[in-house]
C-alpha cells in the first residue's frame, strides 16, 4: 500500500501531508507525483560521485536548464492547500530525486533499453547518451524501477479509493529545442545567448497536457476545465497540449492510460516560482510566487478528492 511506501535514498522522497483532522492511519486519496524533482545541485553532485565513467565536464549546463525547478514545492503546497481546505483528507506526494542528466524517470524504460542520443524536437531520450559504462548503467537502471514501483505502488493505492493522480512539472520560459547529445551544453548555451534567446517562443504560463499524440483524451475533463477556470481566475494565461501531447513514451501515459478519468498532468513556466529565471545555476524558488500557482490548482482538486477512510 503507498501507505506504506518509504522515501529511498537517492531515488526518491515520500511525503504524506495529512489534514488537521484527519485520521492517524488514513491513507492517501490524492497522489502528486514530481517526475523530474532532482532540481539541486547536489542531486546531480550525488548521483555523479557514485558514477565511475567520464561524462562531459559542462553537463550540468544540461541539469540545471532541464529540471523541473519549483516542481516539488509546488506539489507540495498544493497538497498543504488541499488538506487545509479538507481537513480530513490525506495527500500522497512523490519526488523522484533521480536527475533526468543521466535518466529519465518519467519514461517506459526496461533492462534492456540502451543509451540514444535525440534530435531537436524529438522526446528526450530515457537513458542519456553519455551513459557508456555497463556499471553505471546498471546503478541507474536500479534506481529507475525502484523509483517505478514506488509510485506504480502509490498510483494504484490511491487510484482504488477513487483519488486522482496529478502529474507536476515545470518548464523552461523559452521552448529551446535542440539536439541531446554530447554537444548539448555547448548547443544550450549558444541557444541562451543575449542575442539569440528571443527567437525560441515564449511559453504559456500554464499548459495542461490533457491528450496523446492521436487526441485521445486522457485526462478528467471535468478536472482540467476547473484547473483551467481556477488558473484563469487568479490570472494566469492557460492553454492545452501547446507544449507537447502526453506521449506514450512517458510513465505518465502509462498510469493515464489506465484510468484517464482520474489524473491530470500539467506544466508552470519555471520564471513564475522564482525571483528571477537564470540558466545554468541552481534556483531557489519563491514561497510567495508557488504558493500563488499553487492555490488555483488546489481549489481545482479538492472537489474531486474523497473522503479518506480510515484504516481498520
Amino acid at each position: 500500500m503507498a501507505t506504506a511506501l518509504r522515501s529511498i535514498p537517492g531515488v526518491c522522497d515520500v511525503e504524506l501531508v495529512r489534514g488537521p483532522a484527519a485520521a492517524a492511519d488514513a491513507p492517501p486519496t490524492l497522489f502528486l507525483e514530481v517526475a523530474h524533482g532532482a532540481t539541486r545541485a547536489s542531486d546531480f553532485d550525488e548521483l555523479r560521485a557514485a558514477l565511475t565513467s567520464e561524462y562531459p565536464a559542462d553537463l550540468k549546463d544540461f541539469f540545471f536548464v532541464n529540471t523541473d525547478v519549483g516542481a516539488p514545492e509546488l506539489a507540495l503546497a498544493v497538497a498543504s492547500a488541499v488538506t487545509a481546505a479538507r481537513p480530513d483528507a490525506v495527500a500522497l506526494v512523490v519526488r523522484c530525486r533521480v536527475p533526468r542528466t543521466f535518466l529519465d524517470c518519467n519514461r517506459r524504460i526496461e533492462r534492456d533499453t540502451l543509451p540514444k542520443s535525440t534530435k531537436s524536437g524529438e522526446m528526450t531520450p530515457g537513458l542519456q547518451p553519455w551513459v557508456r559504462e555497463p556499471r553505471d548503467r546498471a546503478l541507474l537502471l536500479d534506481r529507475y524501477f525502484a523509483y517505478r514501483t514506488t509510485v506504480t505502488a502509490a498510483f494504484e493505492d490511491v487510484r482504488q479509493r477513487g483519488g486522482p493522480t496529478l502529474f507536476v512539472h515545470t518548464y523552461a520560459p523559452r521552448s529551446i529545442d535542440v539536439a541531446v547529445d554530447f554537444d548539448i551544453a555547448k548547443s544550450l548555451r549558444a541557444a541562451y545567448a543575449p542575442d539569440q534567446l528571443e527567437r525560441w517562443t515564449l511559453r504559456s504560463e500554464v499548459d495542461l497536457i490533457t491528450t496523446d499524440p492521436d487526441g485521445i483524451d486522457l485526462a478528467l475533463p471535468a478536472l482540467a476545465d476547473r484547473a483551467e477556470q481556477e488558473f484563469r481566475a487568479a490570472g494566469f494565461q492557460v492553454t492545452s497540449n501547446t507544449a507537447y501531447p502526453l506521449h506514450p513514451v512517458t510513465l505518465a501515459h502509462e498510469f493515464a492510460s489506465q484510468r484517464p478519468a482520474s489524473t491530470l498532468c500539467l506544466e508552470v513556466r519555471r520564471d513564475l516560482l522564482v525571483k528571477e529565471f537564470v540558466p545554468f545555476v541552481e534556483l531557489p524558488t519563491d514561497p510567495a510566487r508557488v504558493a500563488r500557482a499553487a492555490a488555483p490548482l488546489a481549489r481545482a482538486v479538492t472537489p474531486f478528492v474523497p473522503q479518506a477512510a480510515r484504516v481498520r
